[in-house]
């Protein structure tokens, strides 16, 4: 009898996903001589680690083997809590504990959601630019996407209106980043949230509020979150405590006032990995609630993200050519730029040779059509080294226009 050959025989999703852009570059990121304003990192040096290792010795003087067991899927009580009790602060609206789960990482999140509310060929709407993490996590869903248009205000309430109006089938969400937004760092304007929020309820769509960096504010006034109005629809809000104390932790959560959603995630959840981590979250907790050490560690994360923001605001503005145009963002880990008649992708095999790189903006197109962009994050470099990379890319983006 003859042998059948072996043959592994992957699922349909699998054709959908695709490598990740900045994992990727990470690999090229770890030789020392590179200069990488590629990965949404934030910067090691501010991780409270003398005080994580305290309360990790905390924690298991105090629980014990309780710290290590098994909890329930949608999060220990005191993290729930916490996160409750500062979004309240925060966003100006009350939330519950029990409304509260704890997810590992944001990104876990994002699956989550698609997990319980997209089937193949459904319909997202996402930001044009829009998040690369998500446009990831979506893809194993096997999503088709709506772009919409944006500007520096955001997105752009008349062509969320157009799209969900001519729709069909109509999406299952409309996903966004309504702070210092991922890659472009825009924040959507005050008089715009409101509006986004009325377009959604009227068309029956549910939204999708991803918030990893609404408390890097650098200058200016903290606007509304889209989960602050009060809405007949159904909004979902993500944040995480990557940005604040140590993306290491996986720490992040989701915040669902409706009871069905809620339900749904918690099963989704509890299919993925039954909970997140006990220790961690006792962790994370702890740290958290020494309420002034945690508060004074965040204003020195905005300070120094602030300092690193002016200074490639600077460098960008002193040895880019004309053709060359970038913001200013207000908050967050990342600055936009566009240059003009180059694509970008070639840009970064030239500016690798010179030892500095970043994320061409293409990846963040949901249709993958605009190829001049580039991500540049500010968060993870010293001044001096941004100094010396903006001055590289530069060299090369002067090379590709001659």
């Amino acid at each position: 009898m003859a042998t059948v050959p072996r043959t592994v025989r992957f699922a349909a999703r699998t054709a959908h996903m695709r490598a990740s852009t900045i994992r990727e570059m990470l690999k090229v990121t770890l030789q020392p001589d590179v200069i990488s304003f590629g990965g949404g990192l934030p910067a090691p040096e501010l991780f409270p680690t003398e005080a994580i290792a305290q309360c990790t010795r905390e924690i298991m003087e105090e629980y014990g083997a309780r710290a290590l067991q098994y909890t329930v899927t949608d999060g220990i009580p005191e993290m729930r809590e916490w996160v409750a009790q500062r979004l309240t602060r925060r966003l100006g609206t009350p939330f519950d504990a029990h409304q509260i789960i704890i997810v590992n990482g944001s990104q876990q999140g994002l699956d989550l959601i698609a997990k319980i509310l997209v089937d193949p060929g459904d319909h997202i709407v996402l930001e044009n630019p829009s998040y690369l993490g998500a446009i990831h996590a979506f893809d194993a869903y096997q999503a088709r996407y709506l772009a919409v248009d944006t500007d520096e205000d955001g997105i752009v309430p008349e062509s969320l209106e157009h799209v969900l109006a001519h729709a069909e089938p109509p999406p299952k969400f409309v996903y966004l980043v309504a702070n210092f937004q991922n890659p472009t760092g825009r924040t959507l304007s005050r008089d715009r949230r409101e509006r986004i929020v009325r377009i959604c309820e009227h068309f029956g769509v549910p939204i999708v509020e991803d918030d990893p960096y609404g408390e890097l504010r650098f200058e200016g006034e903290d606007l509304p979150a889209l989960v602050s109005y009060p809405t007949s629809g159904t909004v979902i809000y993500s944040g995480t405590g990557s940005k604040i104390l140590a993306p290491g932790m996986r720490v992040a959560w989701l915040a669902v006032r409706d009871p069905e959603v809620h339900e749904k995630l918690v099963l989704a959840k509890q299919g993925a990995d039954l909970q997140s981590g006990t220790l961690t979250q006792y962790l994370f907790a702890r740290v958290v609630a020494r309420a002034q050490d945690f508060e004074q560690h965040v204003k020195t994360i905005r300070r120094v993200y602030h300092e690193r923001r002016d200074v490639m605001y600077d460098a960008l503005t002193e040895d880019m050519p004309e053709t060359v145009s970038f913001n200013r963002p207000q908050g967050g880990m990342f600055l936009w730029a566009r240059a003009r008649g180059v694509d970008t992708t070639d840009l970064l095999q030239v500016s690798a040779k010179d030892g500095v790189v970043f994320v061409p903006g293409v990846s963040f197109y949901p249709h993958c059509d605009v190829t001049d962009g580039m991500r540049l994050n500010f968060s993870n470099a010293s001044p001096e080294k941004i100094r010396e990379g903006i001055g590289r890319l530069a060299k090369a983006v002067k090379e590709m226009s001659s």
